[in-house]
């Protein structure tokens, strides 16, 4: 028996959130099942999640409020019961000195004095009084407002518990993350609708995240240009390259050619202009570690993509490794792939694919198959298929939205499982669909 899995990647549209569709089956029997999965910790990024939270807080605040306001109330009430005996009889001595003056001789006079100094230290207990009163109107009117909003949720939401609800989500979310990371690669077989991530930079350039499995680091990189650049912007989180924030500044000791750059293990590689020189810098230190030349290579817009810009030689990353996608004059301008060291730069392997580079719009690797785009343009779809796994190639035809219609970059994050690409000063992602049969242990 064989299971049949289509697995969407980690990053949905603004208005999807967890779909999961019921089981099917194709007309082989197999087993087909649909998954649309969100970012890791989506439901933790659900406003309503966060504001049931405040709430929560807000609710208990409140209840730590009004138990100091009881612990202070039953104190001073015990403190006014002890002076009630006190205050009846400084009212009897002025009741007496009232009706008859003449009774309040120096000796009452200090008494009733002495009396009344006791009950001096009632004053502020009082005025304590007068301040829970009026905490006790501000924390009834929290409560009212808390109702308020507790029962348009309640509303919005039906009658589920919504704690029990996000529990129940997040341990969903870690099985399916976990069976994601075993299931590992697959075929491409669709494209989602494009996501507006930021529009920022210029017409050209490129932006990424590191694409090592596995990571733990979320920063992001943004290259402005194909031409002689040298700066390279680092975010901290994708959150921030979103708003434009918190960044810090590289300059490259060497300027770049291209777009065709990835960051693998927290290294940038990239083509050196004027050359078909690798060089991968080291963000942390800030230096070169090593450099190399991609023999026979052309380069300065010998054999680039369809769109030009000095697109000759471009680096990728899938889960198998680091590759180099580029063409020579020995192979006629046809498309080659290298697969190399990350350490050395050394080429381990190499194939020739037949396709011609300046017919392919872009291209980029999932699971060791190039996949190359038939136009830089509207109406792009991915059109020709090399695997290298078997060195064969199928033409393919799986469209996929270009909103704007100009795309300089088109590269998979394995990480992530989703396509990151620059399109005409826009940064947008594209989710991506991979068909894999899986042998049970029954089989």
């Amino acid at each position: 028996m064989y299971m049949s899995l289509f697995l969407q990647a980690l990053y949905p549209s603004p208005e999807e959130g967890w779909q999961i569709y019921s089981s099917a089956q194709d007309a082989d029997g197999k087993c087909i099942c649909t998954v649309v999965a969100p970012a890791q910790n989506m439901c933790n990024r659900d406003p309503r999640s966060r504001q049931l939270r405040q709430l929560m807080e807000k609710v208990q605040n409140i209840s730590q409020s009004m138990e100091v306001l009881d612990l202070r109330t039953y104190r001073d009430l015990q403190y006014v019961r002890n002076t009630e005996s006190l205050m009846k009889a400084v009212d009897g001595k002025l009741k007496t000195a009232s009706e008859n003056p003449r009774s309040l001789n120096p000796k009452s006079f200090q008494e009733l004095k002495d009396k009344v100094t006791q009950l001096l230290p009632l004053l502020p207990v009082l005025e304590q009084y007068k301040a829970d009163a009026k905490m006790i109107l501000r924390l009834r009117e929290e409560v009212r407002n808390l109702s308020l909003v507790l029962m348009a949720i309640q509303e919005e939401m039906g009658a589920y518990d919504y704690e029990e609800l996000r529990q129940r989500v997040l341990l969903l979310e870690t099985r399916l993350h976990s069976c994601m990371q075993k299931l590992g690669c697959g075929k491409l077989t669709g494209v989602s609708n494009p996501i507006t991530v930021r529009a920022s930079g210029s017409r050209f350039g490129s932006w990424m995240t590191d694409t090592m499995i596995p990571s733990s680091d979320n920063r992001v990189w943004s290259m402005d240009g194909y031409f002689k650049g040298r700066r390279v912007l680092e975010y901290r989180t994708m959150s921030d390259f979103m708003k434009g924030q918190n960044f810090v500044q590289h300059l490259l000791p060497h300027p770049w050619a291209g777009t065709g750059h990835v960051v693998y293990n927290g290294s940038l590689y990239y083509n050196k202009y004027q050359s078909n020189i690798i060089i991968k810098y080291h963000f942390r230190s800030r230096s070169v570690l090593v450099q190399r030349s991609l023999s026979g290579a052309g380069y300065n817009n010998t054999f680039p993509y369809s769109w030009g810009g000095s697109s000759d030689i471009d680096l990728m990353a899938d889960e198998n490794g680091l590759w180099a996608v580029y063409t020579t004059i020995p192979n006629a301008g046809n498309i080659v792939i290298s697969r190399l060291e990350p350490q050395s730069l050394e080429v381990l392997q190499t194939w020739d694919t037949g396709f011609p580079k300046r017919s392919a719009g872009e291209s980029f690797m999932i699971c060791g198959t190039l996949y190359v785009t038939n136009s830089h343009l509207a109406g792009a779809k991915i059109y020709f298929a090399y695997y290298t796994n078997t060195s064969s190639y199928e033409y393919t035809d799986i469209p996929f939205h270009n909103q704007y219609s100009h795309i300089s970059m088109m590269d998979y994050n394995p990480r992530e499982r989703v396509l990151y690409t620059w399109n005409n000063g826009h940064q947008v992602l594209y989710n991506v669909t991979l068909f894999q049969v899986i042998k049970t242990s029954g089989d």
